[in-house]
């Protein structure tokens, strides 16, 4: 990719605007991303940035929220959104010839939701729905048991989707004071990849968005990670384990050796959870590492599912596999890793839609849209005694425990005892 394939411009109220010219393809993805996600909230407003998302496509002043799915669906086109714990997006993915009426829809639904109380009723019960069967997911469980552990009281310990009790009370008033703190030009990115050109998108996104005003950019708690132990019990036939760690967040340098870290622990068939656990020992079916970063702090998690009566022996067997990273990886293991790094990044490049994605998150990040190759050069310059350090820091500190095991009557022969690794 050519420096000049990706453009930036800003609007006179802030808003960042982002294109990345693939000529090649016939269709064009957008999307408008706020940094205004789950880690924004309150204790008292746990779920609203989800809840704020969901209601974008319920109506505004010019569309009912079947007028807003049929304007993109009548057109063959795709129209989504997801929140995050840093961000929420909107985005379309359109043929060439559609993303004037993508970015049209995308700027009436963000600029302009109606917030009908009717409306908010209706899916009030669709998102309780969502939590319902995430709560009905042991992997979603021990997961959110982790994090509930290792950012205590800070809004990175509660999940995304939120807490019932609060859903149950927000109303149209709170939806709309969120979405006018938070949905400030300054700290919102229009990206878009495929076959458009810069100066058109950026003439009709000042007619849509210029009048957004500025806000404020985003103020956030730093996360502190604690260690401690969770277990809960569920009708269920496997136990569910999670070990973690405090991991670098992406504007930390740190960032790229813990990248390798977490791909050679567990990051696919080849590496050394997957080949301790599953191919060696017949211990689990499913073992992988799996590393969150925000802009300030992170963690790496390992997980495993095995049967009950062999959950002691899983746990001291990932704990073991972590602890022998600070041995150093094999230059065949650093050298996997750097290519399913760069890999994933180029591969990217091939979806229109990931490629806007990416363009947004990496202004987030950075400020800029650095070039791919300075990338992947920075991910070869990732060595074994990089690795190692990082290792030897992370793995000598204390952990979070996580587990979810089945209920003592389902369990045979007996339940695992919980255990504490030091």
């Amino acid at each position: 990719m050519q420096r000049e394939d990706v453009r930036i411009s800003t609007l006179d109220n802030g808003l960042t605007v982002i294109t990345h010219r693939l000529a090649h393809l016939e269709t064009v993805a957008l999307g408008l991303w706020a940094q205004a996600g789950a880690r924004d909230e309150t204790a008292e407003q746990s779920g609203i940035a989800h809840f704020l998302e969901h209601m974008a496509f319920k109506g505004t002043k010019r569309r009912t929220a079947y007028e807003i799915a049929a304007a993109i669906e009548d057109r063959g086109g795709d129209l989504n959104a997801a929140t995050t714990p840093e961000h929420t997006g909107y985005t379309a993915h359109v043929l060439k010839d559609d993303w004037k009426l993508a970015l049209d829809v995308i700027a009436d639904i963000v600029c302009d939701p109606v917030f009908d109380a009717r409306e908010m009723e209706r899916e009030r019960g669709v998102i309780l729905q969502e939590i319902a069967a995430s709560r009905d997911d042991p992997v979603d469980v021990v997961f959110e048991q982790a994090d509930a552990v290792a950012f205590a009281g800070h809004p990175l310990g509660r999940p995304v989707l939120g807490n019932p009790e609060v859903i149950m009370r927000l109303s149209p008033a709170d939806l709309a004071a969120f979405r006018q703190q938070h949905y400030g030009a300054r700290r919102m990115v229009l990206a878009a990849a495929g076959n458009l050109h810069h100066d058109a998108l950026l003439q009709e996104a000042e007619k849509l968005l210029g009048q957004l005003p500025e806000g404020v950019p985003a103020s956030r708690e730093k996360p502190v990670f604690h260690a401690g132990q969770v277990v809960s019990t569920r009708a269920q036939d496997q136990a569910h384990i999670v070990l973690a760690w405090p991991f670098p967040g992406y504007l930390d340098d740190a960032i790229w050796p813990a990248q390798v870290a977490s791909a050679v622990l567990g990051g696919g068939m080849s590496s050394r959870l997957f080949q301790e656990l599953r191919e060696k020992r017949g211990l689990c079916y499913d073992t992988y590492a799996y590393q969150s970063s925000q802009a300030d702090g992170g963690a790496l998690y390992l997980y495993a599912a095995t049967a009950p009566e062999k959950a002691e022996e899983a746990q001291e067997l990932m704990l073991k596999v972590a602890r022998s990273l600070a041995e150093g990886p094999t230059e065949a293991e650093l050298s996997r890793a750097r290519a399913q790094a760069k890999a994933g990044l180029v591969m990217s490049l091939e979806s229109a839609t990931a490629r806007a994605g990416q363009l947004a998150r990496q202004f987030f990040a950075w400020g800029e849209v650095r070039p791919v190759r300075s990338i992947e050069e920075r991910i070869n310059a990732i060595t074994a005694d990089d690795v190692v350090a990082l290792a030897a820091r992370t793995f000598s500190t204390e952990h979070v425990q996580s587990l979810v095991l089945p209920e003592e009557e389902r369990t045979a022969p007996a339940a695992p005892r919980a255990i504490t690794l030091h």
